[in-house]
């Protein structure tokens, strides 16, 4: 994705927003998160702050209740800070502002 373009010449991931669900538990997934969001941000997208969600600290998301507020929380989180950046972007885009 980093050469695509689209008709205007604008890389196609630029004013697009982007985080990460890991269905991962505690372990791995803080370092998983951490490479996606860079390779996102590398290829052009906004990643906003809080922008992923996992199963959540303790054991598997499946197999007990310990943590899905926990993850419920967060993911409504990510939601409303992908909105709030989604809706700043439409509004004022990062590419427009740049070729001014």
């Amino acid at each position: 994705m980093l050469s695509e373009q689209d008709d205007q010449g604008r890389p196609v991931a630029y004013d697009h927003v982007a985080g990460v669900v890991c269905t991962g538990n505690e372990d791995g997934a803080h370092h998983v998160i951490t490479e996606i969001s860079g390779a996102l941000i590398d290829i052009g997208f906004t990643v906003p702050g809080q922008s992923w969600t996992y199963a959540g600290p303790g054991p598997s998301y499946l197999e007990a209740d310990h943590g899905k507020d926990w993850s419920h929380s967060t993911a409504d989180l990510m939601a409303s800070n992908h909105a709030a950046v989604a809706h700043a972007l439409s509004e004022r885009p990062t590419w427009a502002a740049r070729r001014v």
